[in-house]
């Protein structure tokens, strides 16, 4: 059924009414608009990708420019989970075989962001697939035991943060190993997919109706004889990913250290105001290391723009940024291509404000 703008199933409309009940914290609401245009006839999918996951989408975008707190993002991403298992148990549970085959929808071990691989699942079932959904940081040990037991067409992995990466390719060669396709989707693998087809992925998917499609076309199977060896990824003959990595508590505690030295304004930090600071170098670091894993510097520079816009609108100094990352390149003077990706970054910042009005 199509709806018009004004029917109660438009979903612009929708997304505006669901946005204003989640801002509102107002479970019951949400869960009322949706079920209800439902009942009116609007497409579940279009309700699950394009209303639930737009809003939720925007929930992330307010969070970043410091318009609403982390407990009001937690509290509005509880709800939009409440609104997807109230339209799940409105399906009607399937009394014999399921006609396409079983599929396994996980997200890689360490990712906590489960939203977009529970959509998928959601779109999966309603496509006729029987859908095991194994939630939020599957480890690898589990999901290959469950493939062991359950044996699916194809195991569906979602990942939203790049660091996940590694673990998502330990994942993907340990599945294909027993024979079973893999397809990989999430913002983690690149916009393109590129680190999917880095690490092997059979497939990559942009969004879950993509997914959907490609899964009826059918996906082939690894072959048997297909290998994931260290020499997929030379560039980690330089180790300089497992020291970046084996190191990282002791390169935080370091850096902190010597931004009290360097930083004047971080001498009246608060206990809290610290903490946060170490784990927005410990972000730094685990992105830098992800970086080597998959020798992209592009990985490194976007996340840390992103972290100075972020720290700008929480009135943050964006020099103090530039101010650590030039701490770490000095603990990390050993390491070249950790020294090209820093400088790389650095020279993406806006200048500081006494740079410019030198020049």
């Amino acid at each position: 059924m199509t709806a018009g703008a004004g029917s109660g199933t438009d979903p612009k409309a929708l997304s505006a009414r669901l946005w204003t009940a989640v801002v509102a914290r107002d479970e019951p609401a949400a869960v009322r608009m949706v079920t209800e245009a439902a009942d009116a006839g609007a497409d579940e999918e279009t309700l699950l990708l394009d209303v639930v996951a737009g809003v939720q989408h925007r929930v992330g975008e307010e969070w970043a420019a410091d318009r609403i707190s982390v407990a009001e993002e937690h509290a509005a991403s509880a709800i939009t989970d409440r609104v997807v298992a109230a339209l799940a148990h409105r399906r009607p549970m399937p009394s014999g075989p399921h006609e396409r085959g079983r599929i396994t929808v996980a997200c890689v071990d360490g990712e906590w962001h489960f939203l977009p691989a529970r959509l998928l699942a959601e779109v999966l079932v309603r496509r006729g697939w029987r859908v095991d959904f194994l939630g939020a940081r599957t480890s690898t040990a589990h999901l290959v035991a469950h493939v062991h037991r359950t044996n699916p067409d194809a195991v569906l992995l979602s990942a939203s943060i790049p660091t996940h990466l590694p673990a998502a390719h330990k994942a993907v060669t340990a599945v294909q190993s027993v024979g079973v396709p893999v397809m990989v989707g999430g913002a983690a693998f690149g916009p393109d997919g590129r680190y999917a087809r880095l690490i092997q992925a059979d497939v990559w998917a942009p969004d879950a109706r993509a997914a959907a499609d490609c899964l009826a076309r059918g996906v082939t199977a690894p072959r048997t004889d297909r290998r994931h060896r260290a020499d997929g990824l030379p560039h980690l003959a330089d180790q300089e990913y497992t020291l970046v990595k084996g190191s990282r508590t002791t390169l935080v505690r370091q850096c902190v250290g010597d931004l009290d030295e360097r930083w004047p304004a971080m001498r009246s930090y608060t206990a809290a105001q610290r903490e946060r600071t170490a784990e927005d170098l410990a972000h730094i670091v685990d992105f830098l290391a992800t970086a080597l894993y998959v020798d992209d510097a592009d990985l490194f520079t976007t996340f840390i723009t992103w972290s100075a816009g972020i720290l700008t609108a929480r009135r943050v100094p964006a020099h103090s940024l530039r101010l650590g990352l030039g701490i770490l390149a000095e603990r990390l003077h050993d390491l070249p291509r950790a020294l090209t990706f820093l400088r790389t970054a650095v020279d993406a910042l806006p200048e500081p404000p006494a740079h410019r009005q030198r020049r």
